[in-house]
This record gives structure tokens, C-alpha cells and sequence, in this order.
């Protein structure tokens, strides 16, 4: 196998994945991609020069636990341990608990985002450890760190990211393999121009990828990308909840749909 590096990246068919992607290209780490729509991956990398030598997509649905970790297994038999494994699959939905059919976005949603992050790293742990290296990634959001209405699934999601990772990182101390946590703030993707409220801090996908990719590099346990946003997360968190609420009545709420959300 090649002795280049590798990098493992799920929710690669758009937005943020992606954009990962070819920074990971871009810095002579082969791909190891996994998505659904395999054919718009396929577009992409041909559209950006990105030989077909340097990659492998793993057709698999990030929220079955039985696909993920198949494509890391073949991943593994195929292209060999990764060095990063970056968990970057989501969906962005408002809910509404009063709504019967958003109890199955929410269900989605957490599978897709908190067991798919779980069942994507799976296949690799051992591996890691025995090896003694390798960095194991989960993109959370700086949402996750308090509810807003109208985002309930995707902050709650998002919050169980946080702390699960963290919980990993102490599994694997003194392993050699790293876990890295980071919160993206508002990066202008696919999901993010469905919103219709202000993004404060807003950034370009390559601007984030460019950020996230230091920060894992440099081993950093945990980031909040952009760094105004961590400030502002951390200010909101220390509010007593009444004032929080009271700043919140009128925000405009996430837009919902009332169909499962399809995977990236």
C-alpha cells in the first residue's frame, strides 16, 4: 500500500466534508471518501484534478450501523488503517416536539449524527491502538453547546457529539490515538443557506476546512472554529436561563420538513 497518509472523511458528497477533503488532497493525503451519492463525489474529485489513483468512495449510509462499518472495514482492506478519520455526516432539520412526524427527524437525526459518529470510528480503534497513532475527528457545532428553539434535534445532537467525544478521549488516553472535537459556527454549505436568520461570523467551507485541518494536525482536543463564535458560545452558556430565554423570543427557528432527511 501507498505510504502516503490517509485520511477517512463521511458526509464527502457536499459542504463541509468535502471541503475537508480537498484540504486532506490538497496536503498529499489520499482519500478515503464516504457517501451516498457516490456519483456527485466522483463529479467532484474529477472536477478538481483529484486523480482516481488518490481516492476510493465507499458507497454507505452513515445512520446503519451495519453499512458504516462495512465501509471501514473495506476501507481498511483496501487502502489500509487510516491516519484521520474525521465523523463529518449530518443533517440540519428543525423540529417540532408537538409534530408526530418530527419525532422521526428527530430519530434520524440522531442516528445519522450520534450513532453514525460512533460507527464510524468503530472499525478503526483497535487498529489505532495497536499501531499507536491516529487522530479520530467529530464535528460537532457550537449549537450543541446550548438549545435553541426550533433546533432541538440539532442541538441536541450536536451536544451528544460533544460530550461523546470527550468521553473517548479519556478511553484512549495514552493510546497514541487522539480524538478531536471541533464546533463549527455558521459555514456557508448546503444546509446552512436553508436558514432564515442571521449567521453571525459566517464562513466559506474552504476557509473552515483550511482551520479544522490545522487544528487537527497540531493534535488539539477541542476547537471552536470560528474563534468569535467560542466567545460567544461561552458568554451564552454562563447566562442565567432567564435572560437566555428572553434574548431568544422571536428568533426565526430552523426550517423543518416532514420526510426523513437523507444522509450525505
Amino acid at each position: 500500500m501507498s505510504s502516503s497518509p490517509l485520511a477517512f472523511i463521511t458526509g464527502a458528497s457536499s459542504g463541509i466534508g468535502q471541503a475537508l477533503a480537498l484540504r486532506y488532497f490538497q496536503a498529499g493525503y489520499r482519500l478515503a471518501l464516504v457517501a451516498r451519492r457516490t456519483s456527485v463525489v466522483e463529479s467532484w474529485a474529477s472536477a478538481h484534478g483529484i486523480s482516481a489513483s488518490s481516492y476510493q468512495i465507499y458507497s454507505a449510509d452513515v445512520s446503519v450501523i451495519d453499512s458504516i462499518v462495512a465501509a471501514g472495514k473495506a476501507c481498511i482492506a483496501l487502502q489500509g488503517v487510516p491516519d484521520v478519520v474525521v465523523a463529518c455526516a449530518g443533517a440540519s432539520i428543525g423540529v417540532d416536539t408537538a409534530v408526530y412526524e418530527d419525532l422521526a427527524i428527530m430519530a434520524q437525526t440522531f442516528a445519522t449524527k450520534n450513532v453514525g459518529t460512533a460507527a464510524t470510528f468503530h472499525p478503526f480503534i483497535h487498529a489505532m491502538q495497536q499501531r499507536g497513532s491516529g487522530a479520530l475527528v467529530g464535528i460537532g457545532s457550537v449549537a450543541g453547546i446550548r438549545g435553541l428553539p426550533g433546533h432541538g434535534a440539532y442541538c441536541a445532537s450536536n451536544a451528544g457529539v460533544i460530550s461523546y467525544c470527550e468521553s473517548l478521549r479519556g478511553e484512549l488516553r495514552g493510546t497514541g490515538v487522539k480524538v478531536v472535537t471541533i464546533c463549527p459556527g455558521y459555514v456557508d454549505t448546503p444546509l446552512t443557506q436553508k436558514n432564515g436568520y442571521g449567521m453571525p461570523f459566517l464562513m466559506q467551507a474552504q476557509d473552515f476546512a483550511e482551520k479544522a485541518f490545522q487544528t487537527i494536525q497540531t493534535g488539539n482536543s477541542y476547537r471552536v472554529i470560528p474563534w468569535q463564535m467560542g466567545i460567544i458560545a461561552k458568554v451564552l452558556r454562563l447566562l442565567p436561563n432567564a435572560i437566555f430565554d428572553k434574548l431568544l423570543v422571536g428568533r426565526a427557528r430552523k426550517p423543518r420538513q416532514t420526510t426523513p432527511p437523507e444522509n450525505p
